[in-house]
């Protein structure tokens, strides 16, 4: 699943060919995505693209009519072409502008969305509603991660995962930065100390900006603008490495799961 850095890189991406143009037509070849698509998207239709920004994971194309509100889900990928390219399989939303380009929103899985949120609208979607702060924000830090935990039993792993206490940070990164700080993923977020908590909020943002500024991850299913593959190129100290040897102490990295997901570990590292 694309996570946090993989949805940057993609406005990274493509807001170059939309902001300042106008959207000519919106051809959704496939409105059932998670959700089925809203006419409302055809509103944005002759108008200017003023900006786009990024909530979580969620994309937004902003006009002055109202935004296009998109998430990539599972396997979903945005890229920019040109207009008279023929459709590929799996290209369910194509939204042609004023340059001659077209962004492609393409899903093979379908568990990716388009929605809309009118300009009038003065409450955010029910999906944006209990949002906590971007990670990479002076809102984020240790305080609050210290704060927040008093009392849960959840492992620390699953804690930093919830996205009311903070966004994005999604099991590659929540594995790497709990390495990264010496935690051990398994551990009661209550019973994690203020000091170490300062630490983790801290190597999420070092995490999280270094996997942007290297323009994502190894998900295979995962294309920059361009359609060329997003790699993670930096070395990835425990996610995926069950079996092999950790890079500071040599013991092997184990494999557990934790709330269904895999979960790396360095049992001599972390604790």
């Amino acid at each position: 699943m694309p996570e946090l850095p993989e949805v940057e890189v993609t406005r990274l991406g493509i807001s170059p060919f939309l902001i300042g143009q106008t959207i000519k037509k919106v051809l959704v070849h496939q409105p059932q995505l998670r959700w089925l698509v809203p006419d409302n998207v055809h509103l944005t239709e002759g108008l200017k693209i003023d900006h786009v920004s990024r909530r979580a994971k969620y994309l937004f194309i902003h006009t002055k009519a109202g935004d296009m509100v998109l998430h990539l889900g599972m396997s979903g990928k945005m890229r920019v072409v040109d207009e008279a390219l023929p459709r590929e399989k799996h290209d369910h939303i194509e939204i042609t502008l004023s340059s001659g380009k077209k962004l492609i929103f393409n899903d093979a899985r379908r568990f990716g969305s388009c929605l809309w949120q009118d300009k009038h609208d003065h409450e955010p979607l029910k999906i944006l509603g209990n949002l906590g702060p971007e990670p990479l924000t002076d809102d984020f830090d240790g305080n609050r991660l210290f704060e927040l935990s008093r009392g849960r039993a959840v492992p620390v792993k699953s804690f930093i995962m919830d996205n009311a206490v903070v966004v994005g940070v999604g099991n590659i990164y929540a594995n790497e930065s709990l390495f990264k700080s010496g935690i051990d993923p398994r551990r009661a977020a209550g019973r994690v100390a203020k000091k170490r908590y300062l630490l983790l909020a801290s190597n999420i943002k070092i995490v999280l900006a270094k996997a942007i500024e290297q323009g994502g991850t190894t998900l295979r299913d995962f294309a920059q603008a361009d359609g060329n593959p997003g790699y993670f190129a930096q070395h990835l100290h425990v996610y995926g490495r069950a079996g092999e040897e950790c890079d500071t102490c040599q013991s092997i990295i184990k494999s557990k799961t934790i709330g269904q997901r895999n979960t790396f570990l360095c049992t001599v590292c972390q604790r």
